[in-house]
């Protein structure tokens, strides 16, 4: 019986440690840099509107804004906080950067959105911060969430 309990104390343990263990660090190079956001790793678990338009795995057009950017910022926010699991990390005029995490394994997905007010486009990067293979969840919820949206 005693073994029992530890064995079972033991998986116990392991589950709680693999589905809380699953974030990563928080990358500290994220942001406008030159204009731009960073460029997506080799991995297909990123999509950014930055990287090069015959880069299928990567490359997604950026989504054209007709509203003053702070309105167009939120009406973004209300849609991105209609998701489960989603936390603002950085707010700027221009720019959002928002953490998703998954919810059985709580992997955090990175997601950075930059209005570019001159061109009234608005950029993104969307990456995976732990793994090679997203199943296509960063290129999904990047569609799911410009689908329609009236910016």
């Amino acid at each position: 019986m005693r073994n029992h309990k530890s064995t079972t104390a033991i998986t116990l343990s392991f589950v709680v440690m693999l589905l809380t263990n699953c974030t990563g660090t928080r990358p500290d190079n994220l942001g406008i840099r030159t204009g731009k956001l960073l460029d997506c790793p080799k991995t297909p678990n990123c999509i950014n509107s930055f990287s090069d338009p015959s880069d299928k795995e990567h490359f997604r057009n950026p989504e054209p804004y007709k509203k003053p950017t702070s309105e167009a910022m939120d009406i973004l926010k209300q849609r991105i906080l209609s998701f489960p699991r989603t936390k603002i990390i950085k707010e700027e005029n221009n720019y959002l950067y928002v953490e998703f995490t998954s919810l059985l394994m709580r992997y955090v997905d990175d997601v950075e959105f930059y209005f570019d007010e001159k061109s009234k486009l608005l950029h993104f990067r969307s990456a995976s911060r732990l793994g090679k293979s997203d199943l296509g969840v960063n290129r999904k919820r990047i569609e799911t969430l410009l689908k329609e949206i009236e910016i």
